[in-house]
C-alpha cells in the first residue's frame, strides 16, 4: 500500500483549487476527527451531530455532507439536510461524488478546501473508496484537515473509511479466527488504528480481534451505535453518545496467526483491552495545566498513538 502518487495534471489542478478566491479564508483550528459507530440519533437530542456542528465552528460553519458511500445519495442527503436545518445550520450542503472523475474535478477540490467540516455518511466503505482513492478530493480533504483544522467526521461506512488500513468486509465470528475479515486501503485520517462500527450491537469483538492478529502493529477501535469517538489531534480523545468505545491494543501480543489455516481459531496472548464509556475524556499527556486524570500507562500509551498526526496524503 502506498500514499497518493498524483501526476502533474492532478497537482496543477489542486494548486489551482487552492488559489480559489475564498480558499483558506477560515482561521486555522485544532484538528478534530469524529468517528461515529453508526445509527446516531437524528430525532431527539442529536448529541453527536450537535457536537459535530460545534467542532466545525457553529451554525454558520461551511459543512459538506459527503454521500459517496450511499447507494442512494439524494436520499442520504435529504435525511441529513433536514437534521442540520433543525440544528440551525445555515451552510450545510451535499457533496455528491459518484466516481473518480468527479473526485478529480478542481471545483470539487475547491469546495473541500473551503470547508469547516466534512461529514461522510453511511453506506459501503468500498464504494466510498472506489470514488475517492488517488483523487484530488482525497488530497484536498487531507489539506483541509492538516492545514486548516477542518473537522472530519464519518458514520458507519464513513467511520470505517477513516482508517489508513480499512476493515472492508467480513464475517462476525464469536471468537477470533484467521481471515475473518478483508482489509483494504482507507483515507488515512486515523493512521495507526483500524475502526469497526456497530460494534456491540453486531457483536464484532471476535472480528476485530481477528483483524488485529493479522495486523498486530495497529490498534483496534470498536465503536457502538449512537456513539462517537472524538480525536483531538496530538492531545486526547473523548467519547460521547450512548454506548462505549472498545480500544484494543495487541502490539505486545503473541499469536499463532502465521501457523494456522484460514478459518481456524486464533491464540492471542497479551492483548490489552480498554472499555471507554460515553461522557469521558482521556488525555495523551501526563499533565495538562497541572491537572491529569489518573489512568493506566497502557491506556495513555495507546491514546498517544491514536492521536498522533498521520502524514498528509499526497
Amino acid at each position: 500500500m502506498t500514499y497518493l502518487n498524483l501526476n502533474r495534471r492532478h497537482l496543477l489542478a489542486l494548486g489551482a483549487a487552492a488559489l480559489h478566491p475564498v480558499a483558506f479564508a477560515a482561521p486555522r483550528r485544532s484538528g478534530h476527527l469524529m468517528v461515529v459507530g453508526g445509527a446516531e440519533d437524528r430525532l431527539k437530542d442529536k448529541i453527536i451531530l450537535r457536537r459535530f456542528l460545534e467542532l466545525c465552528g457553529g451554525p454558520n460553519a461551511n459543512i459538506l455532507l459527503l454521500t459517496a458511500a450511499s447507494s442512494d445519495q439524494p436520499g442520504a442527503w435529504r435525511g441529513y439536510d433536514q437534521v442540520f436545518q433543525e440544528m440551525g445550520s445555515t451552510q450545510a450542503s451535499q457533496l455528491a461524488i459518484s466516481g473518480p472523475d468527479e473526485a478529480n474535478d478542481p471545483a470539487i477540490a475547491a469546495r473541500i478546501l473551503n470547508a469547516d467540516g466534512i461529514f461522510m455518511t453511511g453506506g459501503d466503505q468500498r464504494r466510498l473508496m472506489a470514488s475517492l482513492w488517488e483523487t484530488l478530493a482525497t488530497r484536498a480533504m487531507h489539506t483541509a484537515f492538516h492545514a486548516r483544522g477542518c473537522c472530519i467526521g464519518g458514520t458507519s461506512a464513513g467511520a470505517a473509511a477513516m482508517s489508513r488500513i480499512m476493515l472492508a468486509e467480513g464475517d462476525t465470528p464469536p471468537l477470533p479466527q484467521k481471515d475473518a475479515a478483508v482489509l483494504d486501503v482507507g483515507l488515512g485520517f486515523v493512521d495507526s488504528a483500524i475502526v469497526d462500527q456497530h460494534f456491540s450491537q453486531r457483536r464484532r469483538l471476535g472480528r476485530l480481534l481477528s483483524v488485529l492478529a493479522q495486523r498486530p502493529d495497529m490498534l483496534g477501535v470498536g465503536i457502538d451505535e449512537d456513539t462517537a469517538l472524538i480525536i483531538e489531534r496530538g492531545r486526547g480523545i473523548e467519547v460521547i453518545g450512548q454506548g462505549v468505545v472498545t480500544l484494543i491494543d495487541g502490539r505486545r501480543m503473541r499469536s499463532n496467526f502465521n501457523d494456522v489455516a484460514s478459518s481456524e481459531p486464533l491464540e492471542m496472548l497479551g492483548v490489552t483491552m480498554h472499555v471507554l464509556p460515553a461522557g469521558h475524556h482521556y488525555r495523551s499527556t501526563v499533565t495538562e495545566r497541572g491537572i491529569s486524570r489518573p489512568m493506566p500507562t497502557t491506556l495513555r500509551d495507546a491514546i498517544r498513538v491514536l492521536v498522533a498526526p498521520g502524514p498528509i496524503r499526497g
